[in-house]
């Protein structure tokens, strides 16, 4: 099992592949000087598998290193994946928390 993650702006969203199929995707909007997480999505067959977090994860990560924005967990995953990374809760948007 071969996976990509990607960061695809122009459609403004983070995909992971699995060997070349869609498998999980985290939709955003930009809010000025925050970034809303506002959808995730993995397709039925890849669900119980974690990669919905590996997704979550690298746009964390994306944001954090291509960026001064802050995250509004805007989709209930993100914000339970903030639940539990409370680690990385410095990214967060203050006025949502």
């Amino acid at each position: 099992m071969h996976t990509e993650l990607a960061h695809e702006p122009d459609a403004r969203r983070y995909v992971l592949r699995v060997d070349g199929d869609i498998a999980s995707v985290l939709e955003y909007r930009e809010l000025g000087d925050s970034v809303a997480f506002t959808r995730t999505f993995t397709n039925p067959p890849y669900r119980g598998s974690g990669l919905a977090g590996e997704l979550v994860e690298f746009a964390v990560d994306d944001v954090e290193a291509n960026s001064t924005r802050r995250i509004v967990p805007s989709c209930w995953y993100v914000g339970e994946w903030f639940d539990r990374h409370p680690d990385r809760a410095g990214l967060l948007d203050p006025r949502t928390a």
